[in-house]
C-alpha cells in the first residue's frame, strides 16, 4: 500500500486545536485531511471514499474511523472552539459532525495566507 506523508501543518493544527496524538482519531483525522487536500470533491463522499480509505490504511473499519474522527471533534469543541470558529470563518451554534469538521479543517489548510501560527484565541 502506498504510504502518504502527512503534512506538518496538519499535525500542528490538530495540536493547536487541543487534539494530541494519544487519540487514535488524531492519526485518522490527519490521514483523512491529507487525502482531502487538493481534492475537495472527496469531502462530499466521506462515507464512500474517505472513511473506507483511512480504514484500509489503518487496518480497521470505516465505522471506527468515523467514530474516532467524531471523538476528535468532541475534543476540539471542548478544548478550542474559538479557534475552530476562526477556521470556519463563522460562529458555530453546535458541534460540527465529522464530515463538516473535515471540511472546515481542510478548507483552512488550503486557504492561502491563512496564518495557522497566529496567537490562539481564548477557548470558551
Amino acid at each position: 500500500m502506498e504510504e502518504i506523508i502527512i503534512s506538518e501543518n496538519i499535525y500542528d493544527l490538530l495540536y493547536r486545536l487541543g487534539v494530541t496524538s494519544n487519540y487514535t482519531g488524531f492519526a485518522h483525522t490527519a490521514y483523512a485531511l491529507q487525502l482531502c487536500m487538493g481534492h475537495p470533491e472527496r469531502l462530499r463522499t466521506v462515507t464512500k471514499f474517505v472513511y473506507p480509505e483511512v480504514a484500509r490504511y489503518f487496518n480497521t473499519n470505516w465505522k471506527a474511523v468515523e467514530r474516532n474522527i467524531r471523538t476528535v471533534g468532541k475534543v476540539i469543541w471542548r478544548e478550542n472552539v474559538a479557534l475552530l470558529e476562526q477556521l470556519a470563518r463563522r460562529p458555530l451554534s453546535k458541534k460540527p459532525n465529522s464530515s463538516q469538521l473535515l471540511a472546515i479543517l481542510a478548507s483552512s489548510l488550503e486557504t492561502p495566507n491563512f496564518d495557522h501560527s497566529q496567537e490562539e484565541p481564548t477557548a470558551r
